[in-house]
């Protein structure tokens, strides 16, 4: 039989559209067990690819004959062997393009909606990596909101757009993936915003996203109205789109809030996560479609692949908004963080601008999952 090749994007539609798959891992234990592709219906048998170099005999009753299955490994490389054997030994087999770094990289740009006068909302989600990125498009202009590092995929799809870049913010200094947002303001002549009280250590230039800062896109308005929102970090900002949509950057997200403690502040800035979650948010609609920069589990996922809930619905769900004593939620914010992120002192280096690792370095600090969020 034919060894297929899947690229990241097929698994993406896979995971989007909610269809089933078959996945054998032949990455360590470890490495999986922190880090796999994720789909509503999936499953998964995880075999060190070294407990295979004698062959696959052992592992055939434990893999299914009806449906196709899809090996994948870090790189490739591994996968390619295992599929090939697999082949060999008459199942249907294929192996995933790139592997886990492709799965890490890719970006599936999802429209979330129509804006006034014609204008539109596209979040990218990065599957891999449970990053979220937007687009606001309006006549012939648009704004990018926490854009991830890949900026041809934004440059490339506001072209397809036929539309011109005109801000580009970032709605805090990053510490789990290096950011594109000031690359893409170099390179299409954009103004790069960034909070200054985040901005204390970049060696760049920037433009202060500042609290009341409104900039008007097309005709429709980026707001960032009394939505100075620190916690998260201390300059993390909030933006209110169209009257309609909160972007709330890493400090709500859809099934927990954000983590305190990436620059290594978790007990100065607890008390700003609680002031932001809860007194600056609850001022504000509770209509507003909340849209966050980060999910951290695939049941965050819409139908329609989208990352956003309304906001009254947070404030009566998500655990981090329900905590009525502040000891106890500043006990749950500090004793209850995960690992912190690969390489975040380095990747905050990265987005100060005070180091400048090439791309193969990039990928590797970025590799493993999101852990923007208090669990």
């Amino acid at each position: 039989m034919t060894v297929n090749k899947w690229t990241a994007a097929q698994v993406a539609r896979k995971v989007i559209e909610n269809k089933e798959l078959f996945i054998l891992d032949v990455r360590n234990k470890n490495d999986f067990d922190d880090w796999k592709i994720e789909g509503h219906q999936f499953e998964y048998l995880n075999i060190p690819y070294f407990e295979l170099l004698d062959g696959v005999e052992e592992i055939l009753p434990k893999l299914p004959t009806d449906k196709e299955v899809l090996v994948v490994c870090a790189k490739e490389g591994s996968s390619v062997m295992v599929a090939e054997m697999l082949s060999d030994a008459g199942l249907d087999a294929a192996y995933l393009e790139g592997g886990m770094k492709s799965w890490s990289m890719y970006l599936e740009p999802i429209k979330v909606a129509d804006l006034a006068d014609g204008g539109e909302l596209y979040q990218f989600v990065r599957l891999g990596k449970g990053c979220l990125s937007y687009m606001v498009i309006s006549e012939n202009e648009a704004a990018i909101i926490d854009a991830v590092r890949f900026t041809d995929v934004f440059i490339n799809f506001a072209k397809e757009k036929g539309v011109e870049i005109k801000h580009v913010f970032d709605t805090h200094l990053h510490a789990d993936h290096i950011s594109g947002g000031r690359h893409i303001a170099a390179e299409t002549g954009a103004t790069y915003y960034l909070p200054p009280k985040d901005a204390g250590e970049v060696v760049y230039e920037y433009t202060a996203l500042t609290d009341g800062l409104t900039v008007q896109i097309g005709s429709a308005k980026i707001e960032v109205n009394a939505l100075y929102s620190p916690g998260h970090t201390i300059g993390s900002t909030s933006f209110v789109i169209d009257n309609k949509f909160l972007l709330t950057g890493d400090i709500l997200f859809i099934d927990s809030i954000g983590r305190p403690d990436l620059a290594g502040l978790a007990d100065d800035w607890v008390g700003d996560l609680r002031e932001t979650l809860y007194t600056r948010y609850r001022k504000l609609a509770e209509d507003l479609i909340v849209l966050p920069a980060h999910f951290m589990i695939i049941d965050e996922l819409n139908e329609d692949g989208t990352v956003a809930k309304p906001l009254g619905d947070l404030l009566k769900e998500n655990h981090g908004l329900n905590i009525e004593d502040e000891q106890e939620f500043r006990s749950t914010v500090t004793d209850n963080l995960p690992p912190q992120p690969n390489a975040h002192v380095q990747i905050r280096q990265v987005n100060m601008g005070k180091i400048t690792p090439n791309n193969d370095e990039q990928t590797e600090m970025e590799i493993g999952p999101n852990r923007c969020a208090v669990r």
